[in-house]
C-alpha cells in the first residue's frame, strides 16, 4: 500500500489564532493627516515610507495631499508659511509695461514668472506651445 499524503492532517488544529478588535475603518484626525502630509513634503523622502511609518497607505497620503491642494485640509502653520512646497497664485492688475499687442480685446491671459522671466499666455494659444513654454521654464 502506497501512502501519498498531501500534508493535510485530520484531527484537532495544532494552533488556533483568535483575532480581536473591530477591524473597522481607522479614523484619522485632521491634525495627524496634516502632520503626515507635511512629512511627505520634505525633500528626499518617499510617500510610501512616510505612510508605512504611520500605518497608512500611500494612496491615503496622496489623497490627503490632494485635499491640501484643494483647501480641504490645512497644513501646520510652520509648513504652510514656508512656501517651499506650494506656489501661491497672485492675481494682480496689468502693469504699465504690458505690451499693447493682444490677440483681441476680449482675450484673457495667464502670466507665468519664473527665474526672472515673465511669460504671458493668452487663451487663444495652442496647447502644444504652452506645454513647450512650461517645459522650457522648468529646465
Amino acid at each position: 500500500m502506497d501512502d501519498q499524503s498531501d500534508g493535510f492532517r485530520r484531527g484537532p488544529p495544532q494552533r488556533l489564532e483568535i483575532l480581536t478588535g473591530g477591524g473597522g475603518r481607522r479614523r484619522w484626525p485632521a491634525s495627524l493627516k496634516a502632520q503626515i502630509v507635511a512629512e511627505s513634503l520634505t525633500p528626499n523622502v518617499t510617500v510610501a515610507d512616510i505612510a508605512r511609518r504611520h500605518g497608512a497607505r500611500s494612496s491615503q497620503v496622496f489623497g490627503w495631499r490632494k485635499d491640501v491642494r484643494e483647501g480641504k485640509l490645512a497644513l501646520p502653520a510652520d509648513v504652510a508659511m514656508s512656501g517651499s512646497h506650494f506656489t501661491p497664485v497672485v492675481i494682480a492688475p496689468p502693469s504699465k509695461c504690458t505690451p499693447r499687442r493682444r490677440p483681441s480685446s476680449e482675450s484673457s491671459a495667464i502670466e507665468i514668472e519664473a527665474n526672472g522671466i515673465a511669460v504671458r499666455i493668452y487663451d487663444a494659444a495652442e496647447i502644444k506651445l504652452v506645454e513647450a513654454i512650461v517645459r522650457a521654464l522648468r529646465a
